[in-house]
């Protein structure tokens, strides 16, 4: 309203209208600030939200936050991997003992626990669990880098297919198949030194021992000689692995909450049943690694007697016929029942304490904000 010109007004009315009109103000802000928001309009900058939402999918604890990154991935997957592989490594040795096709007579086990029992009496209690050193020092990188891949195809092969819930079997499978590659590369001459330090009347005297000897006898290719191999078994056995789990999940646990119970169990289910239709292949790979004839008692041969994975075949045929591929199944589903499901229930915990406290952080920083701003305005208010 305008104000005549030739119009006087006191000044005392003047600072009581400012006072009234700004106190109203600040009230109508903190009324809009305490109110529910209404729904944003689609501007360009609050399109970004929807398509992160897309991107990480509508659960924040299976997804976990954008900013977690690979880091998160790695060092739960880290985690996990030496956990799953030290906790139950005295049944990985067993295992690798009953897939010899040369054993002698003192090492022809009827079964997991006469193997145990026969070990202890003869080697000594803690001979199951020789070779564990370097087990923990290859599975934790080789697991982060397996838990990144893992769930960095995941996420991006889900997004591309449009699945619901950011869910796929084929990316399940998919990133399974490529986190094996990345995992079996890093991974496999540790498999070596392992299986020789598992033998019964090994030669080395330890892990650096091993390594020095197998390089200097056999090169550098002996470490790799059984990585076709692994990948032919690994691959079928984590997509099998990945693909069961994930079901598993979606049946037991829908709305992909952290649970222990459902993790464990669908891990332990899906190590299982991958562990069995794999064991033909793994026998192979134990007999590539191993070439036994050159390391059964203290008798080294020359080159190898064992150079791929046909002649692997036609040896464990020739000496111990179909039955020969399926030798040790018993010890290894043994073993990946146990390894799988501790696996993601550590896992799957690392997801949950990491997803919580950034959330919690969230939170925080979000109500400290509505407060100060609160704050200011009523004293601004106040003020004036």
């Amino acid at each position: 309203m305008k104000i005549p010109h030739n119009q006087h007004i006191p000044a005392a009315a003047l600072v009581e209208s400012s006072n009234v009109s700004v106190a109203s103000a600040g009230l109508e802000l903190i009324e809009h600030k305490l109110s529910p928001p209404s729904a944003p309009k689609m501007t360009p900058k609050s399109r970004e939200e929807p398509l992160e939402d897309s991107i990480l999918g509508e659960d924040e604890y299976e997804s976990l936050p954008a900013s977690a990154g690979l880091k998160t991935f790695m060092m739960a997957g880290a985690m996990a991997g030496m956990l799953e592989h030290c906790a139950v490594y005295p049944l990985d040795s067993v295992k690798t003992r009953m897939q010899s096709i040369l054993p002698q007579e003192s090492c022809r086990y009827k079964g997991v626990t006469d193997a145990f029992r026969t070990i202890s009496r003869t080697e000594g209690v803690f001979r199951v669990v020789r070779g564990v050193n370097v087990v923990a020092m290859g599975a934790g990188p080789a697991h982060a880098l397996y838990f990144s891949c893992y769930e960095t195809m995941k996420r991006s092969l889900s997004n591309r297919l449009n699945s619901k819930n950011g869910q796929s079997h084929i990316a399940n499978a998919s990133a399974g198949a490529c986190a094996t590659f990345v995992h079996d590369g890093f991974m496999n001459p540790v498999e070596v030194i392992k299986h020789r330090l598992q033998m019964a009347c090994s030669p080395y005297k330890g892990v650096v021992d091993c390594a020095r000897t197998v390089y200097g006898q056999e090169g550098l290719r002996a470490f790799y000689r059984s990585f076709g191999t692994s990948l032919c078994m690994n691959a079928p056995f984590q997509m099998t692995h990945f693909t069961v789990y994930e079901y598993s999940q979606e049946r037991l646990n829908p709305a992909r909450e952290y649970n222990p119970w459902t993790h464990c169990v669908s891990g332990c289910f899906a190590g299982a049943l991958a562990a069995a239709l794999t064991t033909p292949l793994d026998v192979c790979k134990t007999v590539l690694n191993t070439q036994e004839a050159c390391v059964t008692c203290n008798l080294y041969t020359g080159p190898a007697t064992v150079s791929g994975f046909r002649e692997a075949v036609a040896r464990i045929y020739s000496v111990k016929g179909v039955a020969g591929f399926f030798g040790g199944i018993r010890a290894r589903v043994m073993f990946q029942m146990p390894a799988t499901a501790l696996s993601w229930s550590v896992y799957e915990l690392f997801k949950y304490i990491i997803s919580n406290r950034s959330n919690s952080a969230k939170q925080s920083s979000s109500s400290s904000y509505d407060e100060v701003t609160i704050s200011t305005t009523a004293s601004t208010s106040e003020t004036v």
